[in-house]
């Protein structure tokens, strides 16, 4: 299972039962239970995503301001993937909790379930991420407490939230220099003779912010202006295909400033692209008030598909961009869509589905990183090890699910976590003590906290070839004490570094065993425990059962 298909399983089972048999509940958690009512529906009788934002919103709210006990404002939301429509009559089902708090902002998880009162069935719709800010009324500055995780799940949500929130500070700026260097690369749009024209698709409304619109502190509710963008985006993207579209997926945004009671918003939306069976609609908010200049709320690209009447995707008419504007929103759409089918197959595919070495490029560097680091801490935070050998000051744990062997490493040395870190993280060092690695050449700065290497092994036979491998090397220093100094490892292909030689046939050879294997992609991690000098240097790996004898001998040696 990848690290973004646990999320909903970390969700789903809030509670925890003490050795006291007393139930354990996250005091931050708020539940909501809503009845889809016509008034909620579109005209096909499905409940509007404009509405079920508004509750996810308000949910997400309740649960940030019960933990930092005073005002908190929406600031983002991460991609948001609808797996499933919800009919009138059926219960919507929403679970919010804070998973991590920062220094004025908190991370709270929120996950939707549709109950199909009459069947006794319930299902899965969607889970989101969303970023709040706490806003104190009077003096001083917020500095929110601290969530201890208690329960295992706690714990993992809790250690993901710093990897996902490093994702969202990085994500605007990431996202803009891919989508300039790839859109260089497009060349010019391509005509189609029945295509319709963009203009005809765009839409413009205006809403006046009332009290039943905002919050306690005047402010415009968060889920209520996404639900005025969804409005927007589905007409223009149902003048296209004249047809009610479904949406899909929200990309992440972020909230560039309030707008309050008595402001007037303007939403502006029209399809950028057209991709045989989606479009992507591009949405803005901006709101005025009286003579003043309009100011930017919020900008989002929404993803929508047209259905059958069997439910399955149809083919939509390809789109005329307009000149200037229109060609440079056309070929970002390109650029973005590359970018959603990378994290979806790094982030979404299911664990069969993954090969051990994914290729490497800048579009899908954020997401390869992300996932290379939650892999190890997922891992990291499993309560069942199971001791398997011991042998001077070694130990040796393994946990077998899913088909897969997962074994980790221990031991303790007498050097600073910090200084063990900064030892461990320039894999060219490696050598020097490290039989395992002959060689290791530096190949690219991924980014700040991530390296490129290609490192050679030698064969684990007599009369086998060695092994390389590209490896992408990420490093986390701790947020807090309860975070460790981490370094995950991974390997993937560069099509400038081709296996060298003779290694070329073992490292096919190699692939293959993975697959087989259904080994996860980590090939070696660490983690350094700060504070105190005694700190214990932990491996992690995931592999095919059969090599537990191997390591076993391993450690022997």
């Amino acid at each position: 299972m990848t690290s973004e298909g646990k999320y909903a399983d970390i969700m789903q089972d809030p509670l925890f039962i003490q050795e006291s048999d007393e139930v354990y509940r996250n005091p931050t958690e708020v539940k909501m239970s809503q009845i889809v009512l016509p008034c909620h529906a579109n005209h096909c009788g499905e409940l509007s995503v404009g509405q079920l934002l508004k509750w996810m919103d308000s949910t997400a709210c309740l649960s940030a301001e019960r933990h930092a006990g005073c005002s908190c404002v929406t600031a983002s939301v991460d991609d948001i993937l609808f797996e499933h429509t919800i009919g009138v009559g059926n219960v919507v089902n929403i679970i919010a909790k804070v998973n991590r708090a920062f220094t004025s902002s908190m991370e709270v998880g929120i996950v939707v379930n549709c109950e199909d009162l009459y069947a006794d069935r319930q299902w899965k719709v969607c889970h989101a991420f969303a970023t709040f800010v706490a806003r104190r009324t009077g003096a001083g500055k917020v500095q929110l407490k601290q969530v201890p995780p208690r329960t295992q799940m706690e714990q993992m949500e809790y250690s993901l939230a710093a990897e996902r929130r490093r994702m969202r500070l990085i994500h605007a700026e990431t996202i803009t220099d891919l989508l300039n260097s790839s859109t260089a690369q497009l060349g010019e749009c391509q005509e189609y003779q029945d295509a319709v024209p963009a203009e005809r698709t765009r839409v413009e409304s205006v809403e006046l912010v009332l009290p039943p619109h905002a919050n306690h502190q005047v402010s415009t509710f968060g889920g209520q202006i996404m639900a005025w963008m969804e409005n927007v985006a589905t007409i223009a993207a149902s003048r296209l295909c004249n047809a009610h579209p479904t949406l899909r997926s929200i990309d992440m945004f972020h909230f560039r400033g309030p707008s309050h009671i008595g402001d007037r918003l303007v939403l502006k939306a029209i399809v950028n692209n057209t991709f045989k069976q989606s479009m992507e609609v591009g949405v803005c908010a901006e709101a005025y008030k009286g003579g003043e200049p309009l100011r930017h709320i919020n900008s989002a690209f929404m993803t929508f598909e047209v259905l059958d009447s069997d439910r399955k995707p149809c083919t939509v008419p390809r789109i005329r961009p307009e000149p200037v504007d229109g060609k440079r929103r056309y070929q970002e759409a390109v650029a973005r869509r590359k970018i959603r089918l990378d994290r979806k197959y790094i982030l979404s595919c299911k664990q069969a589905e993954v090969p051990v070495s994914v290729p490497w490029e800048p579009s899908n560097q954020m997401y390869l990183s992300f996932n290379n680091v939650t892999a190890l801490k997922l891992m990291d935070t499993r309560n069942n090890w199971v001791l398997t050998s011991e042998k001077n000051k070694v130990r040796l744990y393994t946990l077998e699910e899913n088909h897969m062997l997962c074994f980790k490493v221990e031991m303790n040395v007498s050097v600073a976590a910090e200084q063990t870190f900064h030892l461990l993280s320039d894999l060219r060092r490696r050598k020097e003590w490290d039989p395992v690695y002959e060689e290791c050449e530096y190949i690219n700065q991924a980014d700040e906290e991530d390296t490129l290497y290609r490192v050679a092994t030698p064969s684990v036979s007599k009369r086998g070839n060695g092994q390389d491998f590209i490896l992408l090397a990420s490093r986390r220093i701790p947020c807090d004490a309860r975070d460790p100094y981490l370094i995950a490892l991974r390997s993937v292909t560069l099509p400038t570094h081709p296996p060298h030689g003779g290694l070329h046939q073992r490292r096919s050879a190699l692939r293959r065993l993975h697959n087989l294997g259904r080994v996860q992609h980590c090939h070696q991690d660490h983690l350094l425990q700060p504070g105190h000098s005694g700190c214990p240097p932990l491996h992690l790996h995931r592999h095919r059962r059969t090599l537990l004898q191997f390591f076993q001998h391993f450690l022997s040696l």
